[in-house]
């Protein structure tokens, strides 16, 4: 039987597989689609608070089937979006579908399965784009 996926196809999905795997296990679950809907939280709240070089930077770090889920319903015209501690958990919330309690051990842990993917210090380069109250977010310790 023929196989129904060009293989790069086949190699975009199950690197997506693997990132999502990965973000399930950091928040204790096998959930894929808490999983999908946690990540892509992430990916739009970091994406919408850097300058559009820097965005792209992180878009080129991202599996292939990842980066249309992070350039999904970006308007790079409009970024960087100005918003705080409060008003990052605010978008979390809405796109995540989480309780805002949660956001602080969710994001720290998409965080860190992010960085474990990246290439060394590309993350850090884009976090420091960020005001400090949204990065001690996003680095805290997941388990805090």
């Amino acid at each position: 039987m023929p196989a129904t996926h060009p293989p790069d196809f086949e190699h975009a999905i199950h690197t997506t597989n693997i990132w999502l795997k990965a973000v399930a296990q950091a928040l204790g679950s096998e959930d894929r689609h808490l999983a999908h809907r946690v990540l892509r939280a992430w990916l739009h709240t970091f994406r919408d608070r850097l300058t559009v070089d820097v965005a792209a930077h992180v878009a080129a770090q991202l599996p292939e089937l990842l980066r249309g889920v992070y350039y999904d319903g970006w308007s790079p015209s409009a970024v960087p979006i100005k918003y705080d501690r409060d008003g990052y958990v605010n978008r979390f919330v809405q796109e995540a579908r989480v309780e805002a309690e949660d956001v602080p051990r969710i994001a720290a842990a998409v965080t860190s399965v992010v960085r474990e993917h990246f290439s060394p210090g590309a993350l850090e380069s884009a976090l420091e784009q960020l005001p400090r109250d949204i990065r001690d977010l996003l680095l805290q310790p997941a388990d805090a």
